[in-house]
């Protein structure tokens, strides 16, 4: 996929990647998957950002997306200038109105949610 990226994109100098922290999100993980030479080139590339660990970052991010498709986004909009003057409107009236994110997912209701990736102890 990595690889993908990269050619999809043959002109950026620099390609930006937000990444959680997943033990295989590792640049280290492309000298594993290419010969050293293609790794390097990859890694090169590459701006990679990682999202906070044990955090809802990404999950946050997600959330602003989704708040900004169903305000500004959701009819046609014509051509780019448009678009980036009306998400540029969108985004400063929201930090304006100081618009913030109330993240009530809990431990508590990550137990319940996520009970089966919790291993389960027999006592007896």
């Amino acid at each position: 996929m990595i690889r993908e990226l990269v050619e999809s994109y043959p002109t950026a100098e620099k390609i930006v990647l937000v990444m959680d922290n997943l033990n295989t999100h590792k640049m280290a993980s492309l000298y594993e998957a290419f010969v050293p030479d293609e790794a390097r080139r990859l890694i090169e590339r590459l701006e990679v950002h990682y999202t906070p660990k044990h955090g809802s970052w990404l999950n946050m991010a997600e959330t602003e997306l989704s708040v900004m498709t169903k305000q500004c986004l959701r009819r046609r909009i014509p051509d780019k200038p448009t678009l980036v003057g009306e998400v540029a409107a969108w985004e400063s009236s929201r930090n304006t109105a100081r618009c913030r994110i109330d993240w009530r997912f809990t431990t508590a209701n990550a137990r319940i949610k996520l009970k089966r990736l919790y291993p389960s102890i027999q006592v007896g």
